[in-house]
């Protein structure tokens, strides 16, 4: 991971002091040195607010001010800040203050009267630093992204479907209440990619998938299995099977609506179906694997009803 001066130079950072004149001299040492994204402020008590809203790279913050000194201001900083790294340069007249500024939260410290050369350098280690970690966490967040979402699609995988499977099976001992799998794929899928190429082919999945999304209930689970195959998981359905069934085949036949109707493929029209295959169960009494085996099973038995398109595999299967 590398940062280029720019990066640095465009950090958001922001200047707390209670007197105008020392606001204004930092302002302008800051854009002598090229930065360019400073926000200020004379009120320690607005601090909080403006970091949560900003997510600032460095705060500049003076010790001494009235009404609420930079201690507590760091201390507010520290109860809220989600990450429990609050980026903060202390600044104060007293160097004796510096040890309590550490201890209390500061990344850093410098004194008054400021030395140019020495703030320059340790704001831009300090945003460095910063930088750095921020990189790392939005890789670290887009590495977990991909390990638990499709691709193509960027619905759940198998891997965080099964995950939310295991969860719903623990959630329906505490409630008692009825949960479903849905297993399911396109119609004459093979056809598209024959005939209009993978491309397009990618390109109806992700369709589907939003489709798939807006039939959904707030909660559910819609994932891609794999190939032209999708999953919904549905949770906290009723607690008496027959009512549950009333609820899915609900959700079903609106889901195959939506997916009949037709589609514009990159300028290519086309219309399909889809097949469900239901699964209704309750608590954990069945394994994760058998319960996935029943739904795929089932939603062959849909493919071969050209009837109905969904099919639901008895509970006692």
């Amino acid at each position: 991971m590398m940062l280029s001066p720019a990066d640095i130079l465009s950090a958001q950072i922001l200047i707390v002091d209670d007197k105008q004149a020392n606001v204004q001299l930092l302002e302008q040492l800051l854009n002598a040195a090229g930065y360019h994204n400073l926000i200020s402020t004379r009120d320690p008590t607005a601090v909080c607010d403006l970091h949560r809203s900003q997510h600032f790279d460095l705060i500049l913050l003076d010790l001494q001010m009235p009404g609420m000194d930079g201690f507590a201001v760091m201390a507010a900083l520290n109860r809220t800040e989600k990450e429990g790294y609050a980026p903060v340069l202390a600044i104060t007249a007293h160097p004796n203050l510096k040890l309590r500024a550490l201890a209390a939260g500061a990344k850093d410290f410098i004194a008054k009267p400021l030395d140019l050369a020495e703030l320059q350098a340790r704001i831009h280690n300090l945003l460095e630093v910063r930088l750095l970690y921020n990189q790392l966490s939005h890789n670290n967040q887009t590495l977990q992204n991909l390990a638990l979402h499709d691709a193509l699609t960027q619905l759940p995988n198998r891997r965080l479907l099964l995950d939310r499977l295991r969860q719903a099976q623990l959630s329906s001992v505490r409630t008692h209440r009825h949960c479903a799998l849905m297993f399911m794929d396109i119609d004459h899928f093979k056809k598209v990619n024959d005939t209009l190429g993978h491309g397009i082919g990618d390109e109806l999945l992700r369709q589907v998938s939003q489709r798939l999304l807006k039939c959904a209930r707030v909660g559910d689970t819609v994932a891609r299995f794999g190939g032209d195959e999708f999953v919904v998981l549905l949770d906290g359905l009723s607690q008496t099977e027959t009512e549950a069934s009333q609820q899915v085949r609900a959700i079903a036949e609106k889901m195959q609506l939506a997916l009949r109707q037709p589609y514009t493929l990159c300028g290519h029209p086309y219309d399909t179906s889809l097949s469900i295959g239901v699964v209704i169960f309750s608590e954990d009494t069945q394994a994760i694997d058998s319960l996935l085996k029943k739904a795929d099973q089932a939603m062959y038995q849909a493919k071969a009803d050209t009837t109905h398109g969904v099919y639901f595999a008895a509970s006692g299967d």
